[in-house]
C-alpha cells in the first residue's frame, strides 16, 4: 500500500479508538467505514465514555510497561493538535498532575515514588512539594499531606472529547447497530457476511471475544459538582489500599474514580465503592463534604492477560486492543504508530 492509494478501510468499533482513526484515514483522503453494534453516536457503551481522562504517563509507571509512557509522552504532544483541528470544542489541560499521600501513608508512597524515579525519563521524575508550595498550588488540599507534582501530565474532557471526534469524522460512512462478528486481513464479517475492503481494522475491545483472550474489567466513576473548591490539576491519592484519582473539570465538577474490580459486571455503582472512594476523596480535599453527586458511571474496560495494550499490523489487517485504564493517555500516539503501515 502506498500513502498516495486512496483505500477502502472497514473499522470495526467506533470507540476511541475507532474514532481517532477515522478522523486521522478521513484526513489522509481514505474511504472509512465504520461498523458498531452501538445505536448511535451519542450511545455510551464504549469504555471511553466513562473515563476521568487523565493523561498520566508517568504515574501509570506502576503497572505499564515502556511503551505505554512512549505512547503517552507522545499522545500528550498530539493532542493539542488533534483538539485543535475538531469541530466542537474539548476542554484539555496541561498543567501537570499531583500524587499526595497522608502521613501515615508516606512508606507506601515512598516506594512508588521510587519507583518512578527510576523509570522516568530525565528531569521528569515527580518533584517534592513543601507545605507552602502545595497550599500555592492547590489551596484546597488538606494541609499537611506529602505532595509530588508531575509537571509534564495532563488531562482531556472525555465526553466532549468522543462527541468531537464523531462531529470530525462526519464524512465517514457509519453504520450502527452493525456488531462485527469477526475481523480478518481485508475483511469483516456482519451478519453471516464477509464485506471487503483494502484494510480491516480491529478496535472492537471486548467485542473482539473469542478472536482475542480479552476481559472485562470494571470501573466505577462520580461526577460530582463543588462550587468554590477550585482544584486546578488531576491529583492522585497514594493509599494502601486504594488508587484514588480526583479530575477537576470546568466549570464546577470534580470527577472522582479508579475502583478496578475484576468483573464483567455492568450494573450501576455499588455502595461500597461509593463509600470508600467518596471518603478517600474527602480526606484530602475536605470542601468535597458539601459537594453533590450529580452523575455516577460503571464500565468494563477492555484488558489483554498481560494488562498491557496489544498491536498486530499485518497486511490488510490493523488490531488494537487491551487498552485497560490507558485508552485516553495511549491513543493518540497508539494510532500514530498504527498508521505507520499505510506509509
Amino acid at each position: 500500500m502506498t500513502k498516495s492509494a486512496r483505500l477502502r478501510i472497514g473499522i470495526a468499533g467506533a470507540g476511541l479508538l475507532g474514532r481517532l482513526l477515522a478522523v486521522r484515514l478521513l484526513r489522509e483522503g481514505h474511504e472509512v467505514h465504520v461498523h458498531d453494534p452501538a445505536r448511535s453516536a451519542q450511545a455510551r457503551g464504549a469504555a471511553g465514555w466513562t473515563a476521568a481522562g487523565m493523561l498520566s504517563p508517568l504515574a501509570e509507571l506502576e503497572t505499564a510497561d515502556e511503551r505505554v509512557l512512549r505512547w503517552g509522552l507522545r499522545s500528550l504532544q498530539l493532542w493539542p493538535q488533534i483538539i485543535g483541528e475538531l469541530p466542537l470544542p474539548v476542554e484539555f489541560r496541561q498543567q501537570g498532575s499531583l500524587l499526595v499521600a497522608h502521613r501515615e501513608d508516606t512508606g507506601a508512597a515512598r516506594r512508588l515514588l521510587d519507583l518512578l524515579a527510576r523509570k522516568a525519563p530525565a528531569g521528569q521524575a515527580p518533584q517534592p512539594l513543601s507545605a507552602a508550595q502545595l497550599a500555592g498550588l492547590e489551596p484546597a488540599l488538606r494541609p499537611g499531606v506529602q505532595a509530588w507534582l508531575l509537571p509534564q501530565e495532563g488531562q482531556i474532557h472525555a465526553v466532549q472529547a468522543m462527541e468531537a471526534l464523531a462531529a470530525g469524522a462526519a464524512d465517514a460512512h457509519w453504520h450502527w447497530d452493525t456488531p462485527v462478528e469477526a475481523v480478518e486481513p481485508g475483511r469483516l464479517r456482519i451478519a453471516g457476511q464477509w464485506r471487503s475492503f483494502d484494510c480491516a481494522i480491529d478496535v472492537r475491545g471486548l467485542g473482539a471475544r473469542p478472536q482475542l483472550p480479552v476481559r472485562g474489567v470494571r470501573g466505577e466513576i462520580f461526577w460530582l459538582q463543588a462550587p468554590g473548591v477550585g482544584l486546578g490539576r488531576p491529583v492522585r491519592l497514594l493509599h494502601a489500599r486504594h488508587r484514588v484519582y480526583l479530575v477537576p473539570r470546568a466549570p464546577d465538577l470534580v470527577v472522582v474514580g479508579a475502583s478496578e474490580i475484576e468483573s464483567e459486571d455492568r450494573s450501576p455503582v455499588s455502595l461500597r465503592s461509593t463509600v470508600e472512594l467518596l471518603a478517600a476523596a474527602h480526606s484530602i480535599v475536605p470542601a468535597l463534604a458539601e459537594a453533590r453527586i450529580v452523575h455516577t458511571e460503571s464500565n468494563l474496560r477492555p484488558a489483554l492477560p498481560d494488562n498491557q495494550p496489544g498491536l498486530e499490523l499485518a497486511p490488510g489487517l490493523v488490531r488494537i486492543n487491551g487498552l485497560f485504564r490507558h485508552g485516553w493517555l495511549i491513543a493518540p500516539g497508539l494510532v500514530e504508530t498504527a498508521m505507520e503501515s499505510f506509509a
